[in-house]
């Protein structure tokens, strides 16, 4: 059984359908992206898996729940976890607060999951009491990425981290992206730098329109000609 499994999913906004009946699965373990042109609904699958844009028509199971529709906190509390691609950080709190944020919902000692965090971001432990909102938008991230770990989450969900980022620092989130897969955390991304991240990738999807156009291994949607050629520029 697949950690995550989605079959026609529709959603949108209002009476406006963005996704138009998407098939995906994500394995327990794996790191797999959504890629596709701007206005193919990779976004809007993200929120909707995370219970933040209404699900018109589908299903979707998770660790062996059916959540089509579910909350965000329902989610959460089955081992779900969400960065979006804004707004992912408190800017007024220091890091070490961001983490202690992340942790709502853990019950017992915080400590040893902060300690997880810095082992996995050196960066933010020799930083854990500089505000967030004096650090650059590769700490920023490395901050969300981290806060959404404090759960300890089965599959982590990523809308865009390298978004607005340098290249150098780019690589760097992607670096720090497959070090969290490694742990034995899912991750299912959307990235709009599709080469690199289907480099990276065990399962890629390609969207357009709303709806599947490829799937398949990294390496398998790489090797496609027909598939580079309408969103690798060639």
């Amino acid at each position: 059984m697949s950690l995550l499994a989605i079959e026609g999913l529709k959603a949108g906004y209002g009476d406006t359908t963005i996704l138009q009946g998407v098939d995906l699965t994500a394995e327990a373990g794996e790191l797999a992206v959504i890629v596709g042109p701007n206005g193919a609904g990779k976004s809007t699958l993200i929120k909707a898996l995370f219970g933040l844009v209404a699900t018109q028509a589908g299903h979707v199971r998770f660790a062996g729940s059916d959540i089509t529709g579910a909350a965000p906190e329902r989610l959460a509390a089955l081992g779900m976890a969400y960065v979006p691609q804004e707004r992912n950080v408190f800017p007024t709190l220091s890091v070490a607060e961001n983490l202690e944020m992340g942790a709502f919902t853990v019950r017992g000692a915080i400590a040893p999951l902060i300690e997880a965090q810095y082992a996995l971001f050196p960066e933010l432990g020799r930083r854990r009491r500089q505000l967030v909102g004096e650090m650059s938008g590769g700490q920023r991230q490395m901050v969300a990425l981290a806060r959404a770990l404090m759960t300890q989450p089965k599959l982590l969900l990523l809308d865009e981290p390298t978004a607005g980022l340098a290249p150098k620092i780019m690589m760097e989130i992607f670096t720090h992206i497959r070090e969290i897969n490694r742990t034995g955390v899912a991750v299912l991304m959307v990235e709009q730098n599709a080469r690199l991240a289907l480099e990276m990738a065990d399962r890629g999807y390609v969207l357009a329109a709303g709806r599947n156009r490829f799937s398949g291994s990294g390496a398998e949607l790489l090797a496609n000609r027909q598939m580079a050629e309408a969103f690798l520029g060639g």
